[in-house]
């Protein structure tokens, strides 16, 4: 089904991009615009701008820019249909699609079909988990056995998976869906007697994305059947990439930018027994080991991360792996070790929410603390194992990218091992100063070579290629998409030399000037966009910038975001009596001072053009037009730049 073009339209100017994006980015407000650190590069300085007034996104880092579609086109990789659709469901619009072709069908992602099956799936083992006797007797009684309540096991969408062992892939095949892609999205795995279900006979966790969706799936074994693995996941898959996941993010992301923190667990009952005791800020690794995509992920949120882990010798060394990519971040690590006997989900089924919070403010540990305390311990009192423990620590704080933070350490770590500050500092400066030889490709024993006096031949610059007026055009197109719509008083003469005053638009006082004077955009997505105010000059009505940022097509919407987006912004001057006019404020004024440049400089480059051709021609009858042109076009140049106020000297 396909979305008629009014709905989408709808569904666009409903979508406030300073809301979808928040959902992902933790935004600040900052003059008119908000910002953030941009989610598609990593940074730590926030380069990433939202416009509310405009609708639209950019980052002044990686460039990437666009509307609200665009955003989760990028983001969540959604198709545009996708991203409309999640849209459309945010803000309840009804979308009322229309019939697609054979050939639309076709064209359907095959991401879009992945997500259809894993959403089938997700309904499937939920519904047989309540309405099933199997799934009643067996999943349901095994969530309630281990203390779950109903509200938290619908809120995660735990499911069963009946034992029969092809019960799931049968249902789905009745429903349409292919062999070929319930094996490659992993639902289904392919035997000797062809098909069966991955999951049978398993409680079943789905695992979301950001904005909710279903991505892939976890399902827990109920028997002591030692040839199959306690927990079976999802593999990896077009929408399923589990160092880019944590589970329970979809249901913690606003608690964890509410509370300017993130606990970190292992396993998925650990955050399931924490929400439901009301600790909502929680996520899992899902069984695999932290990757340094997990903790961006989170850093979008907070820069604030505490690791609950077990008690025992595996959990608290799976906390100190973790550590040193954190503090790479630049985020802020402490480190709750639980007693012995228990792990996130027993602790808190035994203890009441008000211990277990107070044992959590009580026990965090900053790094330092914590990785000096567990490492001293296993010391003891051999010196040269001492020594390595103190390297060890010394190579964390050399993680560290901010400075006043690693001298904090330092003194911390100081105290803590009873060494003087100056040799953990000298220790430091020689792990750094190694880590920017090796950044640089020198050898630590080599010393770096010196520069030489000679100077490379200078290559040719992009701003050398590029056409006579790139910028001056690029300026004109960026005056139609802020203001075409705008009016301004077009001043003109009629046959008996009386001046003329009329209201006109931007976008037809510039097309109207360029297409007069026989000027056109060399640049193609220029070229569109003026051709696109042009036809609604007669067609009407003249498009605003979101029909621009929100175009079919991607160079135009590109080119559109980036124009219509900007760093800066005038302070206001007006509080210490400083009046600055801005082009809103002189609008006829800029948009004549633009035009007159373009042409300025593009009458210039055929000038020269003229002045070559006049070189390499021989022939008197040929000369004398040539001069006659370039006599034109010094006259056309000297009447602009007088316009304009600038004295040309030759």
């Amino acid at each position: 089904m396909a979305i008629p073009r009014e709905t989408v339209e709808q569904i666009l100017q409903a979508a406030h991009i300073e809301e979808v994006v928040g959902e992902f980015v933790t935004l600040k407000k900052r003059g008119s615009n908000m910002w953030g650190n941009c989610p598609f590069h990593n940074e730590k300085t926030p380069s990433f701008s939202v416009n509310p007034a405009r609708n639209i996104f950019k980052c002044f880092g990686c460039g990437k820019a666009g509307d609200s579609a665009k955003f989760l086109m990028e983001h969540e990789h959604f198709s545009y249909p996708e991203a409309l659709r999640y849209l459309a469901k945010k803000y309840n619009i009804k979308i009322e699609e229309k019939e697609q072709t054979a050939e639309e069908i076709m064209q359907q992602s095959i991401r879009e079909k992945m997500f259809n099956v894993n959403e089938f799936a997700d309904k499937y083992f939920v519904d047989t988990l309540w309405n099933t006797d199997e799934g009643k007797t067996i999943g349901l009684q095994y969530f309630r056995e281990r203390g779950y309540f109903d509200p938290i096991i619908q809120k995660f969408h735990l499911g069963y998976s009946p034992a029969e062992w092809d019960a799931f892939t049968k249902h789905a095949k009745q429903n349409g869906y292919s062999d070929e892609l319930l094996e490659q999205i992993g639902l289904s795995i392919k035997g000797q007697k062809g098909l069966y279900d991955r999951y049978h006979g398993r409680v079943m966790f789905p695992i979301h994305s950001l904005t909710g969706r279903v991505i892939g799936f976890g399902g827990r074994i109920l028997t002591n059947d030692k040839k199959s693995p306690k927990y079976q996941n999802s593999p990896e898959s077009e929408i399923y990439d589990k160092k880019q996941t944590l589970y329970g993010i979809y249901f913690a992301k606003n608690a964890i930018a509410r509370q300017d923190e993130c606990i970190l667990v292992e396993g998925y009952f650990d955050v399931l027994r924490m929400h439901q005791i009301g600790i909502e800020n929680v996520v899992a690794s899902s069984g695999t080991s932290l990757t340094m995509e997990q903790i961006r992920l989170v850093k979008r949120y907070t820069k604030n991360i505490t690791m609950l882990y077990d008690g025992d010798a595996a959990g608290v060394h799976a906390a100190l792996r973790g550590t040193d990519m954190i503090l790479s971040e630049g985020m802020n690590v402490r480190v709750v070790v639980l007693p012995p006997e228990h792990d996130p989900d027993t602790f808190g089924k035994e203890f009441s929410v008000e211990y277990v919070s107070n044992y959590l403010k009580d026990n965090a540990k900053d790094f330092v603390r914590f990785k000096t305390e567990l490492l001293l311990k296993d010391a003891q009192n051999d010196p040269i194992k001492r020594g390595q423990v103190i390297r060890d620590i010394v190579e964390t704080i050399s993680v560290i990218p901010d400075s006043i933070f690693r001298i904090t350490y330092v003194k911390e770590c100081s105290r803590l091992l009873d060494m003087s500050e100056q040799t953990l500092t000298n220790e430091l400066n020689k792990i750094l100063r190694a880590k920017f030889k090796k950044s640089l490709g020198v050898e630590d024993n080599v010393a770096p070579e010196t520069e030489t006096t000679t100077m490379p031949k200078q290559e040719e610059t992009v701003e050398d290629q590029l056409p006579a007026g790139y910028y001056q055009e690029r300026e004109l197109v960026k005056l139609l998409l802020m203001y075409g719509r705008e009016m301004i008083v077009d001043e003109r003469e009629d046959e008996n030399g009386q001046k003329i005053y009329e209201q006109v638009s931007v976008a037809q006082f510039i097309v109207d000037d360029l297409k007069n004077d026989g000027f056109i955009f060399t640049n193609a997505v220029n070229k569109k966009i003026f051709d696109i105010f042009d036809h609604a000059i007669d067609e009407g009505p003249i498009p605003k910038g979101q029909y621009f940022t929100s175009n079919e097509d991607e160079t135009i919407a590109q080119l559109a975001a980036d124009l219509l987006s900007s760093p800066y912004k005038l302070d206001q001057w007006e509080k210490f009596s400083i009046f600055v006019k801005s082009e809103e404020n002189n609008l006829r004024a800029t948009v004549l001072s633009s035009i007159y440049r373009y042409k300025d400089l593009i009458i210039e480059d055929r000038r020269k053009a003229v002045e070559e051709e006049l070189k390499n021609t021989e022939d008197m009858d040929d000369q004398l037009i040539l001069l006659k042109r370039k006599k034109d076009l010094d006259d056309i140049r000297k009447q602009i730049n007088k316009e304009l106020g600038i004295v040309i000297a030759k």
